[in-house]
């Protein structure tokens, strides 16, 4: 993995190219095209005195009828949830090859499933977000 920090240039990254991976487990590993990932805020230590419900990480893609999103999510809600799954994020470099980060989310799971209002006057996409509970992050 080449990365640009490696080359000791000090740059600020661009968001704007990533790669979103499921990995199912099962040796099989599935490429999910996002628009929008909104990271949780990621707490350094548990406070005691001051327990908050975790954020869940988002993912976000114009709908298309795919059914990744959907399938997990109702599987997850009757009660035949799989195997937790891992979630990579990987962001590129402005040459599409290089991995300046990359986020791992431990043993992600669905707790909701939303889609953007319809709006018969508007041309807007319809978007699907899945938000996912997890165990663990790690950031390489």
């Amino acid at each position: 993995m080449k990365s640009l920090v490696d080359e000791g240039e000090r740059r600020p990254l661009a968001g704007r190219n990533f790669r979103v991976e499921i990995d199912e487990g099962n040796g099989r590993r599935i490429e999910v095209g996002c628009s929008e990932v909104v990271f949780p805020a990621l707490s350094a230590a548990d406070d005691p005195f001051e327990p908050r419900a975790p954020e869940p990480l988002l993912l976000r893609r114009a709908a298309t009828g795919g059914e990744e999103f959907h399938a997990w999510w109702d599987k997850a809600r009757s009660g035949r949830a799989p195997a937790r799954r891992t979630v990579t994020i990987t962001l590129l470099g402005d040459d599409l090859a290089s991995e300046p980060m990359r986020w791992r989310f431990r043993n992600a799971r669905p707790v909701s499933l939303h889609y953007s209002p319809l709006n018969a006057m508007g041309s807007a996409l319809l978007i699907e977000t899945i938000a996912l509970a997890f165990d663990g992050v790690e950031i390489a």
